[in-house]
């Protein structure tokens, strides 16, 4: 995998410009912030952050993925407000997750998600790379 970075652009903060990658590509679903058995155990922003994330790493997993093969990520919020004021345990819950791994990201604040309580969804792209 490597990161894209045109020359004498500033450097992305949490996320790259653009990733190149060649291997077996894994797409995940929208994941959001409820457990296995599909109940939310929090309505804080930032717990289903982590959630999401822990999920989404959880089908990397059953995939042969790691959180470091992630190519892409899509969020979708509904508070644009509530993401800024929890940025610093976004932030955190992000590196407990997946670690100091940035991807290509976007994010977009939409008017509601599908189930109720969800404050996130994010869709990812893997790239597990050929040996």
């Amino acid at each position: 995998m490597q990161f894209i970075q045109p020359d004498g652009w500033p450097q992305p903060k949490g996320y790259s410009n653009g990733v190149l990658a060649e291997g077996k590509t894994l797409y995940v679903g929208g994941q959001i912030g409820w457990d296995e058995n599909e109940q939310f155990q929090s309505d804080d922003f930032s717990d289903q952050v982590r959630k999401t994330l822990e999920n989404t790493v959880a089908i990397l997993r059953a995939g042969g993925a790691k959180p470091e093969h992630i190519t892409r990520m899509t969020w979708y919020i509904t508070n644009k407000q509530e993401y800024l004021g929890a940025l610093k345990a976004v932030g955190q819950a992000y590196r407990d997750v997946i670690g100091r791994h940035f991807p290509v990201m976007a994010m977009l604040q939409v008017v509601a998600l599908m189930e109720d309580r969800a404050k996130v969804e994010i869709e990812t792209t893997a790239v597990i790379p050929n040996n």
